[in-house]
Order: structure tokens, then sequence, then C-alpha cells
């Protein structure tokens, strides 16, 4: 094993000039001290590196989705899901267990003395605090899609995503489109970032203007589209990068009336099987996530059981573009 033992609570309690029982509390979430205390417990044992298991392993990973500060369920997205599991079933099958945490950034800080020999952490955004605390602890890190800020020497698997956005974009200007607009994602992570600049290079290089569409996850019926698409210079085309926009694109295609394929062209990066029995079947680019998060997991062992000259990264997951009847059309005639 490549770390050494931290510090004890005591070296903890010398440096916060509290006593060890009020660093117990501050770290396990008991007894009656004062928010500011606890916080000032807390923020003292990460900067001693407090938490990093010695010689004897606990063999257990954890996993998070941290692209968000506010509380929702990541396993209810297919992509995340599908990651998950995936990454469970490669962690079994090395001997490790593997938690699950939850999104709130907000509202857990429970990374300061989280029991884990590694952690893979998914869409991490800029000033990523888990990740700032993880790495003060020594915990090693490896990261689904590249991180916010990485550091020399980190190590992720990710998506080509603007070989994958150019895709998309060469597949719905041949099937006749001329204005495809982009369904952006609303967070800080790579992906959202990746996805919309490759759009817009692409954009320029072809001399049009981007149309670029915020994400709403709560826009069910896909309201969003309404000015893009009730104008007379409509998008004819729209990429949608995350999972409900299919579904958004196809409630707002019916309420102005186009038919898609032949007024509406739509693509979706999802991982949800059940676009193949939409009306129509709507194309998906597929981001492969087992592929990945076995990947990652490889790669979190590695450094785990054998310090980071063990580990090579990163890692590029080809995506693939599933053509299906929402795309795939020749324009209409007239």
């Amino acid at each position: 094993m490549w770390r050494v033992p931290g510090p004890t609570l005591a070296d903890i309690a010398r440096a916060a000039e509290v006593s060890t029982a009020t660093v117990s509390h501050a770290l396990n979430g008991t007894g009656r001290i004062g928010d500011a205390t606890r916080r000032r417990v807390r923020e003292t044992a990460t900067r001693l590196g407090y938490g990093t298991p010695g010689p004897q392993r606990c063999r257990t990973l954890g996993v998070a989705v941290t692209t968000f500060a506010t509380a929702w369920n990541y396993t209810e997205i297919a992509y995340f899901s599908r990651a998950v599991t995936a990454a469970t079933s490669a962690a079994h099958a090395r001997g490790y267990a593997l938690t699950t945490l939850p999104a709130d950034r907000a509202a857990d800080d429970s990374w300061h003395s989280l029991a884990v020999d590694g952690m893979l952490i998914v869409d991490s955004p800029r000033g990523d605090p888990m990740v700032r605390a993880l790495r003060a602890r020594g915990i090693p890190l490896v990261f689904d899609g590249v991180p916010g800020d990485p550091h020399p020497g980190d190590h992720w698997v990710d998506n080509d995503h603007d070989t994958t956005t150019r895709t998309v974009l060469d597949h719905l200007a041949d099937s006749g489109a001329h204005r495809i607009a982009l369904q952006s994602g609303s967070g800080d992570e790579h992906y959202a970032r990746a996805v919309t600049a490759a759009y817009e290079r692409w954009c320029g290089e072809r001399g049009t203007a981007p149309l670029i569409v915020p994400f709403d996850p709560a826009d069910g019926q896909g309201h969003a589209f309404d000015a893009l698409l009730g104008r007379r210079d409509r998008a004819d085309a729209v990429y949608a990068a995350y999972d409900p926009g299919g579904r958004q694109l196809l409630a707002a295609a019916a309420r102005h009336g186009l038919r898609v394929p032949d007024d509406l062209r739509v693509v979706c990066a999802s991982e949800d099987p059940a676009y193949a029995a939409t009306e129509p079947p709507v194309s998906t680019v597929t981001l492969d996530p087992e592929r990945t998060a076995r990947a990652a997991v490889g790669l979190l062992v590695g450094l785990v059981e054998e310090g980071p000259a063990a580990a090579r990264g990163p890692v590029v997951v080809p995506a693939r573009l599933l053509v299906r009847a929402s795309s795939g059309a020749q324009p209409a005639a007239g």
C-alpha cells in the first residue's frame, strides 16, 4: 500500500484547540457542538489528512456524481444507472465493495471521514469541494469525464466529445438539415462545455449562427423549444445532448405541428433503450457507460493497490451514433 497513516484525533484536537471528544463529535456528526466549531474541526482534519487509510485497506471504493450542488437522484438517469451497475460488478470482481454517495454536495460533507480506499467521481465541476477534501486526505481518485480542476497525474476515462458532436452534426447535415440547433447542458461539467464548444466550432466553420437551447430536466413538454420552432426561420434539426431531450423534442414538434423527421430531425444522447420504440424511433448517441465504468474501476484499483505508477490515463472510450427514423429520412419534397 502506497499511502501512510494519517493524524490521530489528538493531533486534530491540538491543531483545532479543542478536546478529543469534540473532535470525535465533529467528525461523526454527534454531540451538541456549534456549527462553527464542527466546521473548524472538519476543516482541520481535512488539512491534516485525517482519514487516509493506513496499510490495512477497507476494500471499499466509492462513487459519486458531483455535477450539481443540489439533491437529485442520478440513479434514475439511464447513463448513471448503467454506469453504477457496471462499476459495482467490476469492483466486486476485484474483491471490493462499492459505496454510492448521494449527489447533494451542499448538505453532505461525509467525504471528510468517508472510509474508502479510492473514489470514482463522475462529472466533477470546477471548484468541487469533494475533490478538494479527498485530495487533501490522499484518497486515490479516478474521474468519469475530465475533472473541472485537473491536476498533473490525474486519471480519468472519457469520450471524445468533439469527434462525437461533429459526427452527429455531419449526419444531420448530410440528411438535408440546414439550421441545426443544440440543446446544451446547464452544468459546469466538462461534458456540457466540450459539446457546446464543439458545436460552436462546427457552426463557425460553416458560417452559420449557433442556435443553443438550454437543457431543463423539468421541462417535460419541451417548452424551451417553442421560440426556436415557432418562427419562420426555425431550426430543422436538433441535437439534444442530454437524456430527456429526445422526448422533449417529440412533444414540442407535436405541439407545433412539425413532422419528425420530415420537418424536424432529432438526435439525442441517451442510453435509454425505450427511444427505439418511440414514434418515430429516435436516433441516439451511446457513450458506452459500462465500458467507461469498467475502465475507471480498473484504473482505480491499480492506484489503490500499486500506487500512481501503476495507472495510465486518460482513457478514451469511443461513442457511437445509432441512426433511427428520427434523423435518417431525406428532406420532404417541395
